[in-house]
């Protein structure tokens, strides 16, 4: 799997699979979550120019997956990764990750961060396996709350969720 800056043309693509990605939440019950809208194309090229939107491709160079991300408080703080359903369990998802990391320790930043839902199995239960560990809020930096906050105003803590850390590898 190759992972590389996306693309200016690419950024619809990105939206397609986030929705895409999103079905999987109508079988748990969360059709609000499938149909949530991705983040709009501005969003989407504010952080390509930023050079913190990721895509994996495929052999054809078709992004499968992607990954936005931002620092936050000293860490590298995963806005969002998804990986359309016809690229599943190839280990996309752990592969951009894995790039956000490398990223995250070349700018001598400490991991990373995301917030997530707390039951849903390819959320928090996932990402556990990947060496992520649930934030207490005592731990919650001043960037985490506010993300937190930002959220709980979305109506996202409908459901259970929580703030995760990597260290650096």
């Amino acid at each position: 799997m190759r992972i590389r800056l996306a693309g200016a043309v690419e950024l619809p693509r990105l939206q397609d699979i986030e929705r895409a990605a999103g079905e999987a939440f109508r079988g748990l019950g969360m059709e609000r979550i499938a149909e949530d809208e991705p983040p709009g194309l501005d969003v989407l090229e504010e952080y390509r120019r930023a050079g913190r939107l990721w895509v994996a491709v495929d052999d054809r160079d078709r992004a499968v997956g992607y990954l936005m991300a931002e620092p936050v408080d000293g860490a590298l703080h995963i806005e969002q990764v998804s990986v359309h359903p016809r690229a599943a369990r190839r280990g996309v998802g752990r592969d951009l990750l894995a790039y956000a990391a490398d990223r995250a320790r070349e700018e001598g930043l400490a991991g990373l961060t995301l917030t997530t839902f707390a039951e849903v199995p390819w959320n928090a239960p996932y990402y556990e396996r990947l060496g992520f560990r649930t934030l207490e809020d005592a731990d919650l930096t001043p960037g985490l709350r506010e993300i937190r906050a930002h959220e709980a105003r979305l109506g996202l803590d409908r459901w259970p969720r929580v703030c995760m850390q990597r260290p650096p590898a």
